[in-house]
């Protein structure tokens, strides 16, 4: 044990394995916060910027006035934000500083003969265009359907050029047609090559197809079935020793 939280008091171990003065800290305070020191707790420091970096992608918007619909500013961009409103830059920097091979198979797998273009205008925003096979002009961002944005939005996510530690990614089915599931499987998959990767997911679809991507890549898909069982939410298949012990915290 490196740092101990009593109550409203905090002790840090040092060097030797004695232990620091009880600091005093506010009941509505993380210690997190108040003693990630470079100095007196690196290993807090090392762990909230560990915490930071994770990424939880639970909704993205694509209605017609959705932020990931508008030019944005284009500036660098390795991490999509949470709504995806820079999704034009973040594609274009996956392009730049990232894996451009990956971004164009993804476009090409999901959509056969087509092209990710990212247009910049003389005030320095980004739009996306979409070029497919048979149309003699190119799509513009708010011409796209729901389900075409919304997958062009998991690849900015699943590709990006600074992995973190943890991603979570919630219902990414969500309105998408199901062809382009295998596609989204595969970039699923080859994210976990490089973070660690929790789907929650009802499609049945999607998990099969991405058991079946990780087949063919040599690794393995672990799946967590729950259910419903009189309003408690249960594991599929887990035995009562199976369960975390729970010991009531102490104040």
């Amino acid at each position: 044990m490196l740092c101990d939280r009593l109550s409203g008091h905090v002790r840090i171990r040092a060097d030797d394995g004695s232990w620091s003065a009880a600091y005093p800290i506010r009941d509505y305070d993380s210690m997190l916060s108040e003693f990630a020191d470079p100095q007196r707790a690196p290993e807090l420091l090392g762990l909230r910027d560990r915490i930071r970096s994770w990424r939880f992608y639970d909704y993205f918007r694509t209605d017609a006035a959705a932020p990931a619909r508008r030019s944005q500013i284009g500036t660098r961009t390795p991490v999509l934000s949470h709504d995806g409103s820079d999704v034009a830059a973040a594609l274009q920097t996956i392009r730049e500083i990232g894996d451009a091979s990956a971004l164009d198979k993804a476009v090409d797998m999901a959509f056969p003969g087509s092209r990710l273009v990212i247009e910049s205008y003389e005030d320095g925003r980004l739009a996306l265009q979409l070029h497919q096979h048979g149309l003699l002009r190119p799509l513009g961002v708010a011409e796209l359907s729901e389900g075409t944005l919304r997958y062009l939005l998991w690849v900015a996510a699943l590709l990006s050029p600074r992995p973190s530690s943890l991603l979570v990614l919630n219902e990414p089915e969500t309105s998408l047609h199901s062809d382009l599931l295998p596609s989204l499987a595969r970039l699923i998959v080859d994210a976990a090559n490089r973070t660690q990767v929790i789907a929650v997911s009802h499609s049945i679809p999607l998990i099969t197809a991405i058991r079946s991507a990780a087949d063919d890549l040599g690794g393995e898909a672990a799946m967590i079935e729950l259910t419903k069982d009189f309003g408690e939410t249960k594991v599929v298949g887990a035995e009562m020793l199976d369960e975390p012990p729970w010991r009531w915290p102490k104040r």
